[in-house]
């Protein structure tokens, strides 16, 4: 694994998180996978239908995204939040980068009501994953219906 870090590529730390939910060491949700970018459930959603959006190449910071990466980044970002917008309940669709816990470019893209949605402390904890695996299913649904079905991968790993 090569990892960028302010234009350099470098292999002095470890793959994040998601460079391992992405190699299938750790289980993932996934709801969307193309060969730049794939997207899945967060195990602590700010609201039921809560994707994160992420680069397969593991880039530190946004900031630092090629040019190419990132458009592509928030062009599957914007095609997810028009398809979650009608399946779950909220008046939009929340899109953050916050820039911590992962050292791992990554969008989330989420329903929300108001403006305390973005409250990171209002997270949901301890969420069962029968209930995370439910709202997995109603995004691939509602990515499907929405027309985006040859990047929407079935459940389990993503095939190598």
């Amino acid at each position: 694994v090569t990892f960028v870090r302010e234009g350099r590529a470098s292999l002095t730390r470890m793959p994040s998180v998601f460079t391992r939910i992405i190699s299938g060491e750790i289980p993932g949700r996934f709801v969307w996978a193309d060969d730049q970018v794939v997207a899945f459930l967060t195990v602590e959603p700010q609201s039921h239908g809560h994707v994160l959006v992420v680069p397969r190449e593991e880039v530190d910071h946004w900031t630092e995204l090629p040019d190419a990466l990132r458009d592509r980044l928030f062009e599957v970002s914007q095609r997810i939040g028009r398809a979650l917008l009608p399946a779950f309940d909220g008046d939009r669709i929340g899109l953050v980068i916050a820039g911590y816990g992962v050292p791992h470019a990554h969008v989330h893209v989420y329903p929300v009501s108001t403006i305390a949605d973005f409250d990171q402390a209002r997270a949901m904890k301890g969420v069962p994953p029968e209930v995370l695996d439910a709202d997995a299913r109603r995004v691939r649904e509602a990515l499907v219906a929405a027309g985006e079905g040859p990047f929407v991968p079935g459940e389990g790993p993503l095939p190598a």
